[in-house]
């Protein structure tokens, strides 16, 4: 997976306005009344073509009118992303941090620092803002309604404030989750993730960031956590291939009593959400379909029904041929092993053969039981 690519714009300047804090909402909006002193301050700033003295205006500006918790917000975001488009942008993101203190419900500033923070590749300082963001937008839904408005005014008055702040929960919401998709590290990856969930309860990403969440707690070996997770996404979402074949793995290693049982019930619902053998089926549901039929053929193996897995493990090894050598080289090596338990050895002969071909995690107990095989055909076994 990917991460989203989304241009980075900064947020629009507003100076012929009137300031205001929408307490009702929690969403803030700086602007100034036209013609005010800090609207004709701004005025001129705007107007000024160097650089480095629009910087020094805006300096004066902030200690002009250091009384007014408005215009220093402004200042500081303004600083934020002049020095943003400079390319300073450690000075940028700490004018920015100034101007959230100042103003901490303003979407617009939580717009420009996660545009920062994209340009720094700082996915900590990403996933902050983002989600930061995020609960701002979150906080209109939970807003009192105003004494004396009628229900379907303040109805209206809170899908308006929504759908103004779309555009910026979507910007928030793909930045948080390029934040996930970037992380390398995978507790910091499942912090992450553990932040944007809440804040973006709805996601479009809710299926990659699941994929990410059991990925980075396999990375960990926190077989308890990674358990939980799988169990709780597939509660909203009984069909999500990665949790049913995570699911299906661990319990197929696992040696406690009735975890194969487990491991073939997730196999099976994982062979059904896949859909490997559909005409549109595409490479990824082939190989996921491919790896189900792995895992419950491993399974059946672990239970003693070696005569069913067989069926399981071909039909893993047609469909993860040229598509996945590893996953491939797994299931040939388990069908090779299921056929010589059951004396069949030149299928056995036959099937170890490609898998001693492939490099990789099994490629060495394969030739292993490739020797065995050999010497049992020596022998007159086969």
């Amino acid at each position: 997976m990917k991460p989203i690519r989304w241009m980075v714009v900064p947020a629009v300047l507003l100076f012929s306005m009137t300031f205001s804090v929408l307490l009702e909402a929690q969403v803030e909006k700086i602007e100034f009344p036209a013609g005010s002193p800090e609207d004709q301050a701004l005025m001129a700033i705007t107007n000024e073509t160097d650089a480095q003295k629009k910087l020094a205006m805006y300096d004066d500006f902030l200690q002009k009118y250091s009384s007014n918790p408005a215009a220093v917000a402004y200042g500081n975001w303004q600083l934020a992303q002049a020095y943003q488009a400079s390319g300073d942008l450690q000075k940028a993101l700490a004018y920015g941090d100034k101007a959230l203190a100042g103003s901490p419900h303003n979407l617009d500033i939580y717009i420009t620092q996660a545009g920062i923070a994209q340009q720094m590749k700082d996915n900590a300082k990403l996933i902050d803002y983002g989600t930061r963001g995020a609960e701002v937008y979150n906080s209109i839904d939970k807003q009192p309604k105003p004494a004396g408005m009628s229900d379907q005014d303040f109805a209206s008055k809170v899908e308006e404030e929504k759908s103004a702040g779309k555009s910026s929960m979507d910007f928030l919401e793909v930045s948080a989750f390029n934040a996930i998709a970037a992380e390398p590290d995978a507790k910091a990856r499942m912090s992450y993730i553990e932040r944007f969930t809440p804040a973006f309860p709805n996601s479009q990403f809710r299926e990659q960031v699941a994929s990410y969440a059991l990925m980075s707690l396999s990375e960990l070996k926190d077989t308890p956590r990674l358990v939980a997770y799988a169990e709780k996404t597939l509660a909203t979402d009984p069909n999500n291939l990665p949790a049913l074949l995570l699911l299906a793995g661990t319990y197929a290693d696992d040696s406690r009593p009735g975890s194969t049982a487990k491991a073939a019930s997730y196999a099976q619902k994982a062979i059904e959400a896949a859909k490997g053998d559909a005409p549109d089926a595409d490479r990824s549901h082939k190989i996921s379909a491919g790896a189900a039929h792995a895992t419950l053929g491993y399974a059946y193996l672990k239970q003693d029904k070696t005569t069913a897995a067989i069926p399981e493990l071909k039909t893993a090894a047609v469909m993860l041929k040229g598509l996945d050598d590893q996953q491939y080289a797994i299931a040939a090596f388990r069908l090779g092993f299921a056929y010589a338990k059951l004396n069949r050895i030149a299928e056995a002969r036959e099937v170890l053969q490609e898998a001693v071909k492939i490099s990789g995690p099994v490629q060495q107990p394969a030739q292993d039981l490739l020797l065995k095989v050999n010497a049992a055909r020596a022998k007159g076994k086969g």
